[in-house]
Order: structure tokens, then C-alpha cells, then sequence
């Protein structure tokens, strides 16, 4: 199944001012966010990739071009050859895509339409956010809907207060967001080629295709309570290079061992980066 990644956009809130690095090629570890989502879709099988460029394009195509498997694997070297233990992308296939600066995220999957139209189905993901999220089934339990697109929801995140006042100004209740009945979109899509139907030129996927398939009953929300984490701004990506170097990295679902610790674990972790 293909996966469509949005990496073109200019992530002002990443930007440090000095740097025109976009913001799927901010690192966790030793590799770029872009390179934790793509392993993770590998994972499950799914290593076909249609990526959507704009804003420093050029990072990203010179990252893959250029890639160095020993960053992230055993190797011998031996005669001054090298003799890798282990591959991460030899046998994914990578569509790049330039589709435009100034692009909607809508705008963005047009314009690679011509990639995924003949598929029964395709992913797609805004390629910062880091998962658990058990993938199969959300894409079996899409496949038994007659939904068109499906996304994964996900609780809130921050530890904000809600609270009830009423007509007088006294307050009455407290609660906090993962208290209230609320999920977020949480970035990761299944999308059937009947998507395009919706989305119109320079619209975007889900204040235009999505709100229009809900409103019809044809838009799936698949939830996760499980580990979800943004990097969409410079103190989401330090918390998650705090938690990745603690060793407690939930989404790399491809290793066994230590960086599977439990969840609640990493969660302290990313908090205690947090703060």
C-alpha cells in the first residue's frame, strides 16, 4: 500500500531563524522525523513512498540520495570495506514529488493523485507525529467500512484546565482536556481514491474533504489511546529526543528490547523534558 507523506510546508513554529532545514528533517536521534515515520510504515509492510515536497525540498532529496545506512546500523569494517549487518531502506521505493511552496495540504495530495489513483487504498501523514498506533487494524477496520477516508483520533495532550461557569460567573466544574469527551486529529490517514472527488483545487484534506465526508457519514475515526506525539514545535522534538536518548521510544515499533519500555514510562519521560 502506497504512503503519501506531506513534507513541503514550512514549519514556522520549528524554524530557529538560522537554519531553512524543513521540519520532517529535524532530528530524533540519529535520524530525521521523516525517517521514524517512513520505518515505522515499513514495519508494516508498507515501503512504496510518494513524498509531497516544497519548502527545502532539496534537504530531504539530498538526506535519501546520499543515505548513510551505517548511522543506524551494525556493520564490519574490514580492508577499509564496509559490510553492513543490517538495512533500513534497500527495498523501499521512493516517489519524490515537487508540489509547490505555497501549497495546501489538499492542494499537495492533488497534485500526486496520478501516484495513488489505480490503489484501492493509500496512507497518508503529515510526517511529524510519532506512533504506536496499532496500523493494521485501523486499516482492516477501514476495510470492513464503506467509509472513503478514515484518520486516527486521539486524546488531547496538554494538562490545560476546562472550566463550567455559569450565568452568574461562579464556577462550577473542572476538568481537565483528557477529562472532556474531545479527540484530536491525530495525522494518520487511510484514504481511498474516492477522496479526490472532495478535495477542491488549493482545499484542504480535512477542513474541506474530511468535514464533507463526515457530514455524508463516510469519514472513519479510528482512536488510539496509546503513545502519540507531535514535533511540530522545538520543544515537542527536545522532549522526544529526551525520551528517544532515555531509551523509552514507543514508536520505533521495529526494535525489540529496551526501547519498548512501557508507556507511562515515556510519557514521564517527555513530560519531565517538558519542564
Amino acid at each position: 500500500m502506497k504512503v503519501v507523506l506531506f513534507c513541503g510546508g514550512y514549519g514556522m513554529r520549528m524554524r530557529d531563524g538560522q537554519s531553512d532545514i524543513p521540519k520532517p528533517m529535524t532530528t530524533v536521534g540519529p535520524r530525521p522525523l521523516i525517517w521514524h515515520v517512513m520505518r515505522y510504515y515499513a514495519h508494516f509492510g508498507h515501503k512504496d513512498f510518494v513524498l509531497c515536497l516544497g519548502y527545502g525540498a532539496h534537504h530531504i532529496k539530498d538526506y535519501f540520495l546520499n543515505y548513510s545506512e551505517t548511522a543506524s546500523n551494525d556493520f564490519v569494517l574490514a580492508g577499509g570495506r564496509v559490510e553492513l549487518l543490517g538495512s533500513d531502506i534497500q527495498d523501499w521505493n521512493i516517489t519524490f514529488v515537487h508540489t509547490g511552496l505555497d501549497s495546501s495540504i489538499g492542494e499537495r495530495l492533488r497534485r500526486v493523485r496520478e501516484h495513488v489513483q489505480d490503489e484501492e487504498m493509500f496512507l497518508a501523514n503529515y510526517a511529524d507525529v510519532l506512533t504506536d498506533l496499532p496500523l493494521n487494524d485501523m486499516i482492516d477496520t477501514f476495510k470492513a467500512s464503506e467509509a472513503v477516508a478514515a484518520l486516527a483520533a486521539v486524546p488531547p495532550q496538554t494538562a490545560f484546565h476546562c472550566v463550567e461557569v455559569d450565568d452568574d460567573g461562579m464556577l462550577t466544574g473542572i476538568k481537565t482536556l483528557q477529562d472532556m469527551p474531545v479527540w484530536l486529529n491525530g495525522g494518520y490517514f487511510v484514504l481511498r481514491p474516492e477522496v479526490f472527488d472532495y478535495v477542491p483545487k488549493d482545499g484542504d484534506l480535512v477542513a474541506d474533504a474530511c468535514t464533507a465526508l463526515a457530514a455524508e457519514g463516510r469519514m472513519l475515526a479510528y482512536r488510539h489511546h496509546g503513545f502519540w506525539h507531535p514535533a511540530d514545535t522545538v520543544k515537542e522534538r527536545t522532549a522526544l529526543e529526551a525520551a528517544y536518548r532515555a531509551g523509552k521510544s514507543p514508536w520505533m515499533v521495529w526494535q525489540a528490547g529496551p526501547q519498548r519500555d512501557p508507556l507511562q514510562a515515556t510519557i514521564a519521560a517527555l513530560g519531565a523534558a517538558e519542564h
